[in-house]
């Protein structure tokens, strides 16, 4: 992630040295596609990073309240006898 960060920070400079020294058209229409590639890369891992903490998260939950249900049906089994 921090590599595809460092290529837009690299992309943004070549814009910026591009409007002030008017490299030519084909690099600018090349510079924006890229930089539009790649920021959509970026949005497509982080959403799928997100997807994925709450996946975990999910999961966590649900051995966190099976443990308590196990503890929970061993107390009433223990009362019972």
């Amino acid at each position: 992630m921090l590599t595809w960060c460092a290529l837009l920070f690299v992309l943004g400079v070549t814009a910026f040295l591009d409007t002030l020294y008017n490299y030519g058209n084909i690099f600018r229409q090349v510079n924006s596609v890229l930089f539009m590639l790649i920021s959509l890369g970026l949005l497509v891992r982080t959403t799928t990073k997100m997807r994925l903490r709450i996946t975990e998260g999910y999961i966590a939950r649900i051995e966190k309240l099976e443990k308590d249900l196990k503890e929970f049906t061993r107390g009433l089994v223990e009362t019972e006898v």
